[in-house]
């Protein structure tokens, strides 16, 4: 289920490579034993055999992938690889990768999958469809734009050897580990800014304004002093229990390290970047402005949303749903007595001081105190609960400049770290009070911590499935719970339902603007001046936004159609069932099966419906 080897080692897409404490955990995880078999054709021996050999494979290729992708192994807490950091940046590992999928594909080709029904034939099309969507995308040349100002080795290997996030330091083992998996480090960044040489011989460079962004991000992990640098964390947290002898040789290395490995590779990348790739960088944004960057956008569109819908079709349902959330928040200014056009009252939600946190802790107090509002009405709502907890936190000094509003990072494989609900408290006057609300139940309760915790918990998955992820479900789904807010308590006060919509807005705009870059010529200024004419966004969010649109072309399309599918079936499932219809059963429907793709999902839904009338 989207599990890219290389986008997903070196990226935050399915598992934030965030910071956690001291729930990480470095026990033993034993390789994965093959999942339960999973359910065929009724009475059918053939298709139960199949399906048997099947749940062999996928245990198989679920092993070698995680021996492929190490640091995609410590994401999910399995800590064999803690140690190894593969070049995926050189050729000879995209090679292999394609390798890989190609020989998996060709495994499963094998077999005749018609008789298989129910989860046996559900995790067999998602399996080969992923793999032959990977193979699709192996003819665009990502890996010549390796850097951005939203995802880099840079940002994700400060998370890591902070010490405080998915890499486990508690043992004297674990620091080793780290050790040698730093060891690796200065050649991947090496291979980096050779790929982008060649990017730039071939016309394949990323945007001016986003390496604009990227070079502070650089300049703040770079250090004289190894005392100052994020990377000493580790060493200022080190265990009390460790020998002496122990506590002297690390220390002494961990400053060896930073001072001769960390930061002479950060500073050529930071050089590099500054006197070379900068200049070289372009002036458009669109990924429609390098070569082949039509298909490479419609083919992330695709990715995205798990459909086949054209960019200009995403761009007209956008519009449509902007102008009717307008006529929502319309509603909301009549209730408040609010005199003024929708322009007016944007500015409003903007500027008044009353939606204005006095200082960081007040922001974290309010959503812990949310949590508990929230929690007291999900029981009549949702039967099917995740066991692992979640933790809020802010986003680190370092990447919180560049980084979005709010982000989740699913809890550890092995239960040792819990999720965790990121929320940016950098230029917190941007920060609305009004915000909060709906930002919760997307990132949280009973959005993305539901979900995602839940579909790793689900044992009689592949592990593949479990932790997989298609992003117009599981953000789909994060939006969709962003409009239970009234049935679960919340947005009693007009101007969080105001928020609420205007957090529905945002995903609307998105539809528009990511689709009006990439596949009809908006210029950045254009999308940000869309942005602040139709939203209660201010300067620093719409810029941020609207760069990350820029750096992750197609990604946030995913949001606004996934939800409104699921909301379609929800609203399909009302009207066939009227008063049979409960909604405890339809949601613990809609996520019991972990991500799936959205004709999937709306297949097995109808299939739910027939089975209660």
């Amino acid at each position: 289920m989207k599990l890219r080897p290389i986008s997903y080692a070196l990226s935050f897409a399915l598992a934030l490579s965030a910071c956690g404490d001291a729930d990480n955990d470095s026990r033993s995880v034993t390789p994965t034993s093959p999942a339960p078999p999973t359910e065929a054709a009724a009475g059918d021996p053939a298709a139960t055999s199949v399906a048997a050999k099947l749940d062999q494979i996928y245990a198989e290729y679920w092993e070698a992938w995680l021996k492929l992708n190490p640091l995609r192994a410590t994401f999910v807490g399995d800590p064999r690889y803690n140690d190894q950091l593969p070049n995926t940046m050189s050729a000879e590992h995209r090679q292999q990768e394609e390798a890989f999928l190609q020989r998996w594909l060709e495994r499963i080709s094998a077999f005749d999958a018609s008789a298989l029904e129910g989860q046996a034939r559900l995790s067999y099309e998602i399996f080969r469809r992923d793999l032959e969507s990977e193979l699709e995308g192996a003819r665009f040349p990502g890996w010549m734009q390796p850097v951005n100002q939203f995802r880099s080795l840079a940002s994700t290997a400060a998370q890591l050897g902070a010490g405080t996030g998915a890499q486990p330091f508690r043992t004297v083992e674990d620091y080793d580990n780290w050790r040698a998996r730093v060891a690796a480090m200065p050649a991947i960044f090496d291979t980096m800014i050779a790929n982008m040489r060649e990017g730039m011989a071939t016309g394949v460079v990323q945007p001016k304004v986003l390496m604009a962004k990227l070079l502070p991000q650089l300049d703040a992990l770079i250090t004289t002093k190894p005392e100052q640098s994020v990377y000493w964390g580790p060493i200022e947290r080190m265990p009390a229990d460790f020998p002496r002898a122990d506590r002297e040789r690390l220390t002494d290395t961990w400053r060896g390290m930073i001072r001769d490995e960390l930061m002479p590779a950060l500073m050529r990348l930071r050089e590099f970047v500054a006197e070379e790739y900068y200049p070289a960088a372009r002036d458009s944004v669109s990924l429609a402005a390098l070569p082949d960057g039509a298909a490479w956008y419609a083919y992330n569109v695709r990715q995205s949303t798990s459909t086949d819908m054209s960019p200009d079709e995403i761009h007209q349902i956008g519009l449509a749903e902007v102008d009717r959330i307008h006529g929502e928040l319309r509603g909301v200014m009549s209730e408040l007595g609010f005199d003024g056009e929708l322009t007016d009252f944007f500015a409003h939600m903007s500027s008044s001081p009353e939606f204005i946190f006095a200082d960081e802790q007040a922001l974290l107090d309010a959503y812990n105190g949310l949590r508990e509002r929230v929690d007291a009405g999900a029981s009549a709502l949702f039967s099917l609960l995740p066991a692992a907890a979640f933790e809020i936190r802010p986003v680190e000094p370092f990447r919180a400049a560049s980084s979005s509003t709010g982000s989740y990072m699913r809890p550890s494989q092995d239960g040792s770290r819990p999720g965790i609900f990121y929320v940016n408290t950098h230029d917190l006057p941007a920060r609305k009070t009004w915000a909060m609300e709906a930002l919760y139940l997307h990132e949280a309760v009973p959005g993305h911590h539901y979900q995602l915790a839940l579909q790793q918990e689900l044992a009689e998955l592949p592990m593949f499935r479990r932790f997989g992820s298609e992003i117009a479900f599981s953000e789909g789904w994060g939006l969709y719970a962003e409009t239970l807010g009234k049935e679960l308590g919340v947005y009693t006060d007009p101007y969080h339902y105001a928020g609420a919509l205007q957090a529905e807005l945002w995903r609307a705009i998105r539809l528009v603007v990511d689709t009006g870059l990439h596949s009809k010529s908006w210029s950045r200024e254009q999308v940000i001046e869309y942005m602040l004419a139709n939203s209660a966004a201010s300067q620093t969010q719409a810029v941020a936004e609207t760069e990350r649109y820029i750096a992750i072309p197609g990604q946030a399309l995913a949001y606004k159609i996934g939800q409104l599918k699921i909301r379609e079936l929800r609203t399909r499932a009302e009207q066939a069932l009227g008063e049979r219809f409960d909604i405890r059963a339809f949601h613990a429907e809609v996520i019991r099966d972990g991500s799936v793709p959205l004709d999937v999902l709306e297949g097995k839904i109808e299939r739910w419906i027939a089975a209660q009338i």
